[in-house]
């Protein structure tokens, strides 16, 4: 696997971009992140699809990557804009990425990992602001 192939695909992530997983990604990839869990591109293709529908001018941009013979950790931050709260300002949420290849050295592995709480939850106009109280109950 090119990984600083992948990087630059993710990194210039765009929609059109969906239609180039099978470039990257074996046919029966495992993909899981915290509200996902699936097998195969076309499924991996539609949570991303999804994420356009969902946010603003999403951007990935991997700041470290840490690779073995076994695969690689790419450490991201996304950015992006609500287009139902938050007011379109500006948001990021910063995870992990763990992946493994297969044979032909594409992704068969993508395991996401992100604090929900802290880079979502925490955001959200009413669940935030009861999470931010709770905290400081907790913290006194």
């Amino acid at each position: 696997m090119n990984l600083d192939k992948l990087i630059c695909f993710y990194n210039e992530f765009a929609p059109d971009s969906v239609a180039r997983f099978p470039e990257f990604y074996s046919a029966d990839a495992y993909f899981k992140d915290p509200f996902n869990e699936v097998r195969g591109i076309a499924a991996i293709q539609r949570i991303f699809t999804h994420m356009f529908s969902q946010v603003a001018e999403p951007r990935f941009v991997v700041t470290e990557k840490v690779v073995d013979e076994h695969g690689a950790m790419l450490i991201w931050e996304f950015y992006f804009r609500v287009r139902l709260w938050g007011k379109g300002e500006a948001q990021v949420m910063r995870g992990v990425s763990h992946l493994r290849f297969d044979a032909d050295g594409k992704v068969n592995y993508h395991r996401d990992y992100w604090d929900t709480a802290e880079e979502l939850y925490m955001k959200l106009p009413a669940i935030g602001s009861l999470m931010r109280g709770l905290r400081r109950v907790m913290a006194a």
